[in-house]
C-alpha cells in the first residue's frame, strides 16, 4: 500500500524541479516530510488593530484605505503606500514591486495588511507586509483561527509553504500517517493519534485554545513533541547498539602499576573519585565496549581518574588514545600524563596538527609499531595516517566540542580494525541531568560530585568597567603580596584575530600601568611552543599577571593564582564563565573572580551574572545556563545536527524526558518502528549514528 513517504513532493500542484530542489534544502522530499515540516510558532491574525494603537515591534493586522501611493527614489527605490483608518496612519513599504502591484494599490483601495511595526521616514511602517485588497469581512471571534509560521530557506516564502502544507493535508483522508506508538501508551498520556495531531498543528480549527497553541502546550503539539524526543532518544540508543554490537578487548586489572601510580601522587583520591574508578574498572573488564561519560566540576580530579583507566589498559598490553579539543588543553594532559606515567616506564607520543616533519613521522611510527603506549593529541588523532597497533581505550576530553560522529570515527582504529575500543568521555562542563539523559542517551554516566579537600570557595565580584582603575590597583596589590592573577579578554565577535588583538592591546596597557610587575600574554594565534613557554613561566612564578583570551578556559592549573579578572563577561555563557573562574581557587589562599561588565546590562545579563555570584555549584549553573540559553548553546552542538528540534523546546518540554527514557528500551526491540521514527524526525541527520 502506498504511504505518504512514497509520494514525492513533485506530485503536488505547482511543485516543479526548481521548487523541489528548494524544498530539499529543508529536508522535504516526500508529502510526509512536508507534513512533518511543522510550524515553529503561530501568528494571531484574528483581529484588526487600530493604527493609532500600534507600537514599534508589534506584529499585527491593520486595515484601512489607501490615501496615496508614491514611488520614492532614495538609496533604494521603494513603493510607499500610505493607509489610514479612523485612528491614524500607517505606511506599507515595498523594495521589490511591479507595475501591476502599484496600480492595484491605487488611492481609495481598501487594504488589509499584516506585518511588524518599524519606525520609518513617514512614521510607522510595515516592510513587505502580506496584504489583501478589498478583503472579505473578518471572521467572528468564535470562528477565527491562528496562522502557522514555518521555518524557511532562501527561495521560498511563507504563503507558498502554507499552501503546500494545506495541499499535503488533503492527502491525509486517503493515506493516514502510520502511528508507530502503541494505542495504550497514547491513552495513558491522553494524547491524540498522529494524523489528528498533525492536522491540528498545521491548521488549528476555529475555537482552538489560542494560548495553549501559542505556548506549544496543546495536546496535539505535545503528542508530536513526545514523538520527536523519542526519535532522538532512539537514534542515540541505536548509536550505542551499533558500537556495542562489536566486541572489545577485555582489560582486566593486573599488575601493580595502579598502586605505584597512587603512591607517587601527593594526595589521596576522594570518595567520589574512587567510586567512578570502580565503575570504569568494571566496564573495562567486559568484552563489550565501555561507553561512559564522566562529569565533574572544575578541579574535581577527572584527569587522575582517566590516568587510572589508561593504566588498566596498559596492564593488559593495550594502547590508549587521549584526545582534547584544543592544543593548550591537549598539551596540559600530555604534561600531566608524562609526569605521572614516564617514571613508571610508560612511553607517550604527542600528535597534533602543529607537530610537523621528522617529529611527526617519529611519533606516528612509535604509535603504529606499539612502542608508544599512550598517544595524546587534538583531533589530529582522527586522521587516517594515525595507525595504532593495539588501541583498546579512547579517552575524549570535553566531548561536546567534538561531534558524535568524530568520536565514532575513532572506533575504526580499534585492535585489528575489528575490536571496538572502550570509550571514556570526560567533561568539566556539568550537564544538567535532563539534558544528559537526552543528549548522551548513548552513554552511561558517572559524576564526580566532590571537590578535593582544602579547595576554598571563590568570591565572585561584579563591577562595571568604569571601575577599571580600581581593578588594576587590586591586581597590583595581589601580585605585590606574592600571588598571581589572570586577566581574560573576551570579544563579542567570533573572530580569533580580533580576540588576539584585544588581548595584545590589553597586555600592552597593563604592562605600562603595572611596570613593576611581569606580564605575560597567551592567545590562540601563538605557536604551540610559545604558548607552552609562557604558561610554564606563569606556572613557575616567573610571571605575575597572565593576559589571555578564553583559550585558558579549561585545564590550566596554577595553584598560586588567586585572582581572575574577566572582561565583558556578559558576552560568555554561564558554563564558560564558571570554567574560567575555576582557574583560581586551586591553592590554599582565598581567591577572587572579578566580572568586569560594560553597562548597560540586559535583564538576561543581570540574571546570568547574579547566578554566578550566588553559586559555586557547576550543576546549578548549568541548569541556569540551560534555562537562559537553550540546549544547543550549552552543549556547543549547534553545528553538529544534534538537539536541533523541530517542535520540542527543551525547557518547556523537559517533563517528557523521563517518560521517553522509560519508553525507549521496549521500542528498541522493534527495529522497524525505530527505523521509521528516526527517519520521520531526523531524516538526513540520521547519518551521524553510522559514521
Amino acid at each position: 500500500m502506498t504511504s505518504l513517504d512514497d509520494i514525492p513532493v513533485t506530485q503536488l500542484k505547482g511543485v516543479g524541479s526548481a521548487l523541489a530542489d528548494t524544498l530539499a534544502k529543508l529536508g522535504i522530499h516526500s508529502v510526509q516530510d512536508l507534513l512533518f515540516h511543522l510550524p515553529h510558532r503561530y501568528e494571531d491574525r484574528t483581529r484588526v488593530v487600530p493604527m493609532g494603537s500600534l507600537r514599534i515591534g508589534d506584529v499585527a493586522v491593520a486595515e484601512g484605505e489607501v490615501m496615496k501611493t508614491d514611488l520614492v527614489m532614495g538609496r533604494r527605490r521603494s513603493l510607499q503606500v500610505t493607509l489610514r483608518d479612523d485612528s491614524g496612519f500607517l505606511v506599507m513599504r515595498f523594495f521589490h514591486f511591479n507595475a501591476a502591484q502599484k496600480n492595484q494599490l491605487a488611492e481609495g483601495a481598501r487594504v488589509r495588511c499584516f506585518g511588524e511595526v518599524r519606525p520609518g521616514r513617514a512614521g510607522y511602517e510595515f516592510y513587505h507586509p502580506e496584504y489583501q485588497i478589498n478583503p472579505s469581512p473578518m471572521p467572528a471571534a468564535e470562528e477565527a483561527t491562528l496562522t502557522p509560521v514555518y521555518p524557511l530557506t532562501e527561495g521560498i516564502q511563507q504563503p507558498r509553504v502554507r499552501s503546500l502544507c494545506q495541499q499535503a493535508l488533503g492527502y491525509l483522508e486517503r493515506f493516514p500517517i502510520k502511528d508507530w506508538l502503541p494505542p495504550e501508551l497514547l491513552a495513558d498520556f491522553q494524547l491524540p493519534g498522529i494524523s489528528d495531531a498533525v492536522k491540528l498543528v498545521h491548521s488549528p480549527p476555529a475555537g482552538s485554545p489560542v494560548h495553549s497553541l501559542l505556548e506549544g502546550r496543546h495536546p496535539a503539539q505535545q503528542r508530536l513533541v513526545m514523538e520527536e524526543l523519542l526519535a532522538h532518544q532512539l537514534s542515540l540508543l541505536r548509536v550505542r547498539q551499533q558500537i556495542q554490537a562489536r566486541q572489545a578487548l577485555p582489560l582486566l586489572p593486573t599488575g601493580d602499576l595502579p598502586e605505584q601510580f597512587l603512591e607517587q601522587l601527593p594526595f589521596s583520591l576522594t570518595g567520589a573519585q574512587k567510586h567512578v574508578v570502580q565503575d570504569i574498572r568494571q566496564d573495562l573488564s567486559q568484552p563489550i565496549p565501555m561507553l561512559r561519560l564522566v562529569q565533574g566540576d572544575v578541579g574535581s580530579g577527572k584527569t587522575v581518574v582517566a590516568a587510572l583507566a589508561a593504566i588498566q589498559a596498559l596492564g593488559s598490553g593495550a594502547q590508549v588514545a587521549l584526545m582534547a579539543p584544543t592544543e593548550i588543553l591537549a598539551e596540559q594532559h600530555y604534561r600531566n600524563f608524562a609526569g605521572w606515567l614516564e617514571p613508571l616506564g610508560v612511553r607517550l607520543a604527542w600528535i597534533s596538527g602543529k607537530v610537523k616533519g621528522k617529529a611527526r613521522q617519529e611519533a606516528l611510527a612509535a604509535v603504529a609499531e606499539g612502542d608508544a603506549q599512550v598517544a595524546i593529541g587534538t583531533h589530529a588523532l582522527f586522521q587516517d595516517e594515525v595507525k595504532f597497533q593495539r588501541l583498546a581505550l579512547v579517552i575524549v576530553d570535553e566531548q561536546h566540542r567534538f561531534g558524535v560522529h568524530q568520536r565514532l570515527a575513532l572506533r575504526e582504529k580499534g585492535v585489528g580494525g575489528s575490536l571496538a575500543p572502550h570509550q571514556l568521555i570526560m567533561t568539566a562542563t556539568p550537564i544538567p541531568r535532563t539534558l544528559a539523559m537526552s543528549a548522551y542517551a548513548d552513554l552511561d554516566t558517572s559524576v564526580i560530585d566532590e571537590l578535593p579537600p582544602g579547595r576554598k570557595p571563590i568570591e565572585t565580584i561584579v563591577l562595571p568597567d568604569s571601575r577599571r582603575d580600581d581593578i588594576v590597583e587590586r591586581v597590583r596589590n595581589a601580585c605585590q603580596d606574592g600571588r598571581q592573577a589572570y586577566w581574560v579578554c573576551t570579544l563579542i565577535e567570533e573572530s580569533e584575530a580580533l580576540q588576539c588583538q584585544a588581548a595584545e592591546v590589553t597586555a600592552q596597557e597593563l604592562s605600562e600601568r603595572l611596570a613593576d610587575l611581569k606580564v605575560g600574554l597567551v592567545h590562540g594565534r601563538l605557536k604551540a611552543q610559545q604558548k607552552a613557554d609562557v604558561m610554564e613561566r606563569f606556572k613557575n612564578g616567573e610571571l605575575d599577571l597572565l593576559v589571555a583570551t578564553t583559550v585558558i578556559e579549561v585545564g590550566v592549573d596554577v595553584p598560586n593564582a588567586s585572582l581572575i579578572i574577566i572582561e565583558n563577561p556578559e558576552r560568555l555563557g554561564l558554563a564558560q564563565l564558571h570554567q574560567l573562574r575555576g582557574r583560581v581557587g586551586r591553592g590554599h589562599q582565598a581567591s577572587f573572580c572579578v566580572l568586569m561588565y560594560h553597562p548597560p546590562l540586559s535583564n538576561n545579563g543581570k540574571a546570568r551574572l547574579q547566578a554566578l555570584r550566588d553559586s559555586q555549584d557547576g550543576f546549578f549553573i548549568a541548569e541556569k545556563d540551560l534555562e537562559i540559553r537553550g540546549p544547543g548553546e550549552v552543549l556547543g552542538t549547534r553545528q553538529t545536527g544534534l538537539m536541533q528540534f523541530r517542535l520540542a523546546e527543551f525547557e518547556r518540554d523537559k517533563g517528557w524526558i523521563e517518560p521517553v527514557k522509560e519508553m525507549a528500551p521496549a521500542l528498541m526491540k522493534q527495529p522497524r518502528v525505530v527505523d521509521a521514527l528516526i527517519r520521520r524526525w531526523l531524516g538526513a541527520n540520521i547519518r551521524y549514528g553510522e559514521v
